[in-house]
């Protein structure tokens, strides 16, 4: 039997030419790495953030580098306003390909701290705003045939700590939110898939680094024993929206140095 060929061609598989991919969250962080790892696979990428100066930066560093990027401003709390952008770029570009979604916010307090306008604003950045982006995607995509969408959520959708109440079930929600719509849309040919964090150094994680003993009980609490950088993350997401993944739908893909495999814990000061 020849085994060659009986194997796959899986020459470009891995790659993003030729299609247009929205990157939320694109002017710092998680976001910021993902807009520049897909740009690196051949893919025109649409920077969006909620300040236009990171979105523009991390595009014109990405038309440094001689690929292919634009940027706009986008606020996922607003549905009409991430409406119109998606829709827009699908219309300039001729479709949406892809798109990833990495904001969220938190509010590290004990449940019975927590105040009604904190609750809203987690509630509303992580889980609101990840609809808001799966729904107005999801629109196009089926309308078009096919597209990838990525969401974000975290370690914390399945193991917890004291001051995570809100945000856990806010990430705990996008789970189940994309396994949903890849229930209803995957047949559309519209895939749905979640990367699920551990401790990655950026923006949000900052007040976690400038106290060295929480910051080294996280890093000894995963199974690598360290912190990821933000360009660890990339890799898993942009695989999401390549042709390699095709048969991935309402997956969840923990990158976090083994932490959930371990069950790593630490009790934040003051809680």
């Amino acid at each position: 039997m020849n085994s060659q060929a009986s194997s796959p061609d899986v020459s470009g598989a891995f790659a993003l030419h030729d299609r247009t991919i929205a990157v939320i969250g694109a002017g710092s962080g998680i976001g910021e790495a993902v807009a520049h790892t897909a740009a690196g696979l051949g893919a025109h990428v649409v920077c969006l953030d909620v300040a236009a100066e990171g979105a523009a930066r991390t595009a014109d560093q990405i038309r440094a580098r001689g690929a292919h990027a634009d940027s706009s401003t986008v606020d996922i709390r607003d549905p009409e306003g991430v409406r119109a952008v998606l829709e827009a770029i699908s219309h300039q570009h001729g479709a949406l390909h892809g798109i990833v979604c990495t904001p969220g916010v938190n509010v590290r307090k004990p449940i019975l701290d927590y105040a009604p306008d904190e609750f809203d604003r987690v509630v509303g950045v992580n889980l609101g705003g990840s609809f808001n982006v799966l729904q107005a995607a999801g629109r196009i995509m089926k309308a078009q045939g096919h597209g990838s969408i990525v969401l974000f959520a975290s370690i914390r959708a399945q193991v917890v700590e004291p001051g995570q109440s809100v945000y856990a079930a806010t990430k705990a929600g996008v789970i189940q939110l994309a396994k949903t719509a890849a229930a209803e849309l995957s047949p559309a040919g519209v895939r749905i898939n979640v990367i699920a964090p551990g401790v990655v150094e950026t923006p949000l994680t900052g007040p976690i680094k400038s106290q060295p003993d929480w910051y080294g009980a996280y890093a000894q609490k995963n199974a690598m024993k360290r912190w990821a950088q933000p360009g660890e993350m990339a890799g898993p997401t942009v695989f999401l929206l390549t042709d390699a993944a095709s048969y991935m739908t309402g997956s969840v893909t923990y990158v976090d140095g083994g932490w959930t495999a371990i069950d790593g814990r630490f009790q934040p000061p003051g809680m």
